[in-house]
């Protein structure tokens, strides 16, 4: 009797992993589909003549390759003062939304003092609140304050940093009690219990925390765009706009655009698949305990 009824429930659960496993599959493939072709459709317009681009039906792998679309890119417009720029407002924003987030985060969870609740919760509001309803009012402070058209201007406002001490406080939560305890037992300040405890204890979410940051900074677009006024304080994405506008703003050689695009997602893609391992697991932390 035990043996009838135990195979169909055996088979009952292979059949139930294996719609699983395929179900799986299925729904990497999709996300493959989507994320990928794109990509490649980037990357192999990059490289085409005019002639094959604007032709129909699409022509999926160019008849003749074009790298000096590349050059065009480079040289129509200061491409390297947007580099320039990106890479200083990606650093200083990064640097400081990552300083501050640790900073508030730690002081949130380790330091006692009144109204800490409060804060907290006017930390979640922020992150509920879209960037885009703050711009009319973030533009005209910046305005009257004289910083439009500035590196200063630009970097200022998006150093808000909502994201990062909900992040950092949560794992800080889930820190052990008994290591920080022991620690404070030893003499440890608030310094020395920092650097020396937490910090290490944090590295993973540290990375994810800094990898999200770099990734959303270098690809700020709306508010670099409102504030530079001409090529000196552009940044990539703001470059990539003026680059499609160059020749002839109704028909726009999509050739240089796409390998101007291939050149701006190379740098924070090396970054990203270098971190992707550390970020994955800082994200996680918490989520199983064991």
């Amino acid at each position: 009797m035990t043996s009838t009824t135990t195979a169909p429930a055996f088979r009952s659960r292979r059949r139930k992993r294996l719609l699983a496993t395929l179900f799986g599959y299925a729904a990497m493939v999709c996300v493959l589909v989507v994320v990928g072709v794109p990509l490649f459709w980037i990357l192999i317009t990059s490289f085409k003549a005019r002639p094959d681009i604007y032709t129909q039906p699409a022509v999926w792998w160019p008849r003749s390759w074009h790298p000096e679309n590349y050059r065009e890119a480079t040289t129509t417009l200061p491409f390297w003062t947007f580099l320039r720029n990106s890479l200083i407002v990606t650093a200083v924003v990064s640097a400081v939304k990552f300083a501050l987030g640790v900073f508030s985060a730690y002081g949130l969870v380790f330091l006692r003092f009144p109204g800490k609740t409060l804060i907290f919760l006017a930390v979640v509001a922020a992150l509920m609140v879209p960037n885009q309803i703050t711009v009319i009012s973030n533009y005209a402070l910046i305005a009257q304050v004289g910083w439009r058209n500035t590196l200063l201007g630009i970097i200022v406002p998006l150093c808000g940093v909502a994201f990062g001490t909900f992040l950092m406080r949560n794992h800080f939560l889930s820190l052990p009690v008994s290591v920080i305890e022991a620690a404070r037992i030893d003499g440890a300040n608030w310094w020395q219990l920092l650097v020396r405890v937490v910090l290490p204890m944090s590295g993973p979410t540290m990375v994810a925390f800094a990898v999200v940051t770099l990734v959303n900074e270098w690809n700020e677009y709306l508010w670099p765009f409102l504030m530079a006024d001409d090529s000196g304080v552009a940044t990539l994405p703001v470059g990539l706009t003026l680059l499609q506008n160059t020749e002839n703003p109704s028909v726009t050689n999509w050739g240089p655009v796409m390998a101007g695009t291939v050149l701006t997602m190379l740098p924070i893609l090396v970054v990203f698949v270098l971190l992707q391992r550390h970020m994955i697991k800082g994200l996680t932390t918490g989520a199983v305990k064991g």
